[in-house]
């Protein structure tokens, strides 16, 4: 269950984990926190649903087949699940629409930036630009190697694309007396269309392939 937009109780700027703790689950779901800062998360269509699944699905499979060929390796594949991204503390969180991350030692544990390597954000015509390059800019400076766009068709029920991006914490030079505005940034390793008639391939973070009539619905 979602609120809508205009519905949207006044909150602080900022709050913590308990304080989000103390609000009905319907609102606490909407919210990340970044740093404390209270962001409110835009809730998509039924296609950012429909798809969000769709790459579950696809992403899932790869990895059974991974964990087949490399037994030693163990990775899972969730949606919607928030990353803390810090080493300790719940202040500052991002929730990406899909993940795959290591194996946990115990069930129900938080899962950390460092516990994931890939996110993915499934991107509705409704989304902002800037909020996203935010949030990517987050993800990488949590060291996270691996994120994934997926654009839905603005006239199709239908993914228009899907751009992988990998990490890069070493930045190039700048002219002197300049720094950059984040010290990690991702830099485009594969990117695909429907029209790619060998779908989607990749061979990292683990081996990716994906037909596209796997994400069609």
């Amino acid at each position: 269950m979602s609120v809508p937009h205009g519905d949207r109780p006044d909150l602080p700027e900022f709050m913590t984990w308990e304080d989000l703790g103390e609000l009905p689950e319907e609102v606490a779901a909407q919210v990340e926190l970044w740093d404390g800062r209270v962001v409110w998360m835009r809730r998509g269509p039924a296609e950012h649903q429909t798809f969000t699944n769709r790459i579950w699905a696809a992403l899932e499979q790869c990895v059974r087949t991974d964990r087949t060929d490399n037994p030693q390796r163990c990775l899972r594949v969730t949606t919607e699940t928030n990353v803390f991204l810090g080493a300790d503390g719940k202040n500052d969180f991002l929730t990406p629409d899909f993940l795959v991350h290591r194996c946990l030692d115990k069930p129900y544990q938080d899962l950390r930036a460092a516990d994931v390597v890939l996110v993915g954000e499934v991107l509705s015509p409704g989304n902002s630009q800037t909020d996203m390059e935010a949030k990517k800019a987050r993800y990488a400076s949590a060291g996270i190697p691996w994120y994934w766009e997926a654009a839905l068709d603005r006239s199709a029920s239908a993914i228009a694309s899907i751009r992988a991006y990998g990490l890069d914490s070493a930045p190039g030079p700048l002219p002197d007396g300049v720094r950059p505005l984040w010290q990690a940034n991702y830099l485009l390793a594969g990117e695909w269309t429907p029209a790619d008639a060998g779908g989607i391939r990749i061979e990292a973070p683990f081996l990716i392939t994906v037909d596209w009539d796997e994400l069609a619905y």
